[in-house]
């Protein structure tokens, strides 16, 4: 099976490497495209107005991995690895491992999920893969679990518009309680600016903020029908998962269509379009 491995941590990244290892060890091709430095909560950026480089790295990885740094965001790498980079297209894309959860809004903003997005957008199966831990964790076990997912053959029973987030709590393998298929839910942020002054005298901002680790459903604000509604609801977020011990899997998609107002604001279109 040929797998495109990239993410937003860096080359160097030890999540990165153990996951592209682990697939290596299974018998999978793989190549390896990430940024050449960290490039976290780059979203779905892309490099418009500069050359792309990528140079092959062979020091860190295996010799039957082909790894290459990029100096793009983690959807150049994706796009740059696709339309250049390698002979033939990947049977899927796996960004990961992320150092820190990918959970609720975080998806925005996420260069991990970006990354696995473009290849959705291309058609591909694709997943995203972080563990909950910023000062690191149990790699392996994440590593193993995306090995086993795919299997032998990579099958994912996923539509080619969607990707699958994956989350895995840091936590020893004995005290995670499974994993379940999981809604997006909310994950908001304590967010400050800290105001600081350069060697030059200048004033600039550094952003820091933490987690607000409260279990907002989502289900419970939008206009969905009733009946919608309480299906909803019976399904975890990724956010309660994680709380609870569980691995979450979320499917994703890049259609942001809200769906339930579509009735409501074609009610609400003026009768006709002025003409000045």
């Amino acid at each position: 099976m040929n797998i495109l491995v990239s993410n937003d941590d860096g080359i160097l990244s030890l999540g990165v490497r153990t996951l592209a290892t682990t697939l290596a060890a299974a018998g999978h091709r793989v190549t390896v495209v990430c940024p050449d430095r960290e490039r976290s909560a780059t979203g779905h950026g892309l490099t418009m107005h500069k050359p792309l480089r990528a140079e092959p790295v062979t020091e860190i990885y295996p010799a039957d991995i082909d790894a290459w740094a990029c100096s793009g965001t983690p959807s150049d790498c994706v796009k740059l690895a696709l339309g250049a980079l390698m002979d033939t297209p990947p049977d899927v894309v796996v960004s990961g491992i992320n150092h820190g959860a990918n959970l609720g809004t975080d998806v925005l903003y996420s260069g991990t999920v970006s990354a696995a997005m473009e290849g959705t957008l291309e058609g591909m199966p694709a997943i995203a893969v972080s563990l909950t831990s910023y000062s690191g964790g149990n790699f392996d076990l994440a590593a193993a679990f995306v090995r086993d997912l795919l299997g032998p053959d990579g099958h994912l029973p996923l539509s080619p518009a969607l990707l699958l987030n994956i989350n895995v709590p840091n936590l020893p393998a004995t005290d995670i309680k499974g994993a379940k298929i999981t809604r997006q839910g909310i994950r908001r942020y304590h967010e400050q600016f800290a105001k600081r002054t350069d060697p030059r005298g200048k004033t600039y901002y550094w952003l820091a903020g933490e987690a607000i680790e409260d279990v907002e459903d989502p289900a419970a604000q939008l206009p969905y029908p009733p009946h919608l509604r309480d299906d909803l609801l019976a399904i975890s977020t990724d956010v309660q998962a994680i709380q609870d011990g569980y691995i979450s899997m979320t499917p994703l998609q890049y259609n942001l269509t809200a769906i339930p107002e579509l009735t409501t604001l074609s009610q609400w279109l003026p009768p006709s379009v002025p003409t000045a």
